[in-house]
Order: C-alpha cells, then structure tokens, then sequence
C-alpha cells in the first residue's frame, strides 16, 4: 500500500476527511452505539452530534473553510433528530425504560432517591417522566417508597462502614472515647446530608440493628 493510501488522498493540499456525514452514516452510528448501551433521547443525539463535531473538526484541520464545514453541518440537526426518532419508533431509545432500569441500579448501589432524580434529569429525562418512573420504581412517597430510601441508605452506610456495619468493637468505650464516636456519627450524617439522604433516613439507617439492616437490604434487592 503506497504512503499516499494510508494517510489518505488529498486535494490541492488538502487531507481528505470523507463526506459529511449523512443520514445512512448517522443511523448506523445510532444503532452502533445502541447495541452497547442504553440511553436516552437526549443522550443518542448527544452521540450523534458528536460524531458531526468531529467531522467538522477533521475538516477544518484538513484545510477546509469554517465558514463552508458550518454550511455543511448546519442542516445536520434536523437529520439527526430525524435518526433519534426512527430508534424510538423501533423501540430502541424508551427514555421511561432506561430511567427505570437505572433507578433500580443506582437505588441498589446506595443512591438517595434525590440523587437518583439529578442523575436522571442530567441524562436528559424529562421531569414529568422522571416523577413517574420513581415512584413506580422505587415506590411513591409513603411507606413504600420510605422504605427503598432507607435500604439505599442502610447500603451507604455499609460502604462507609457506619451505623450498624462499623467494626466490632468501635463502638466500644474503651476502643473509641464518647466523643470521638460523635465526630465519626457527624462525619457520616454530613456524607449521607452531601448525597441526598434526609436527616431522619440517616439518623435510623445508622441506630438500626445489624441484622434487620441486612434483612432490610436484602429485602430491596431482592424486590
């Protein structure tokens, strides 16, 4: 193969880039990316824009205009709003299925549910949906919904190794002095405040017994 092969043809000094990506190139990127992850509408045409950026950032390196890479890629948002909602139609984008699935994931890994929301709202899912999977998911603001939040927060704990999963012997005076054991509790609640969890969720994920702390957690993943 002849070095003009591998580093590509050019014209009048130019490096060839390819063509401008187009709707064909576009939808096999789409379900590319699909095959190996989940996400969401606004996620999909993040990707999507993205692989048009870098065209247009290859042009211009190659010694193409600004001025005639934004002519081109400028009609490129409607054919790319156009591919994401082809993956929607075949079901392959369902932002309520992915939000579910990633709430019950992040809820199991010890996320608050405010945290989960956030997550959720940063992936583009759109509040009302996002309202609507969390109490299907993780249970409605009552006792159902009380009780995943105070399992998510049992699991925090467990990380942490706090509350009822401290070492044996470190709520022992002799081991630990009074106040000591107090600055460690504050340290822990401020983590547990940072992540989303209420004040009374932590306050009784870390006073509860060992053992119905674990029945509690195996209860939520086992749901």
């Amino acid at each position: 193969m002849s070095d003009q092969a591998v580093r590509g043809t050019t014209t009048g000094g130019r490096r060839a880039v390819g063509p401008v990506p187009d709707r064909a190139l576009l939808r096999a990127t789409a379900l590319a990316h699909l095959a190996r992850f989940g996400t969401t509408r606004a996620g999909l045409t993040q990707v999507l824009e993205r692989r048009v950026q870098r065209w247009a950032r290859r042009a211009v390196e190659g010694g193409e205009l600004s001025e005639e890479v934004e002519s081109r890629t400028a009609p490129l948002g409607a054919v790319i709003a156009q591919v994401v909602a082809d993956m929607v139609e075949l079901g392959a984008v369902d932002d309520a299925a992915f939000a579910g699935s990633r709430a019950r994931s992040l809820t199991r890994s010890g996320r608050s549910r405010r945290a989960v929301q956030a997550h959720l709202a940063a992936r583009g899912v759109e509040a009302e949906t996002v309202g609507a999977v969390l109490d299907d998911a993780l249970g409605a603001r009552g006792q159902d919904g009380q009780d995943v939040e105070l399992a998510a927060a049992l699991i925090f704990a467990r990380r942490r190794r706090a509350g009822p999963f401290a070492p044996a012997g470190e709520g022992d005076e002799d081991a630990v002095s009074g106040d000591e054991a107090a600055v460690r509790r504050r340290k822990v609640l401020d983590a547990m405040a940072r992540a989303g969890f209420g004040r009374a969720t932590a306050e009784a994920a870390l006073d509860m017994d060992p053992e119905e702390a674990e029945d509690r957690i195996i209860r939520m993943k086992s749901a």
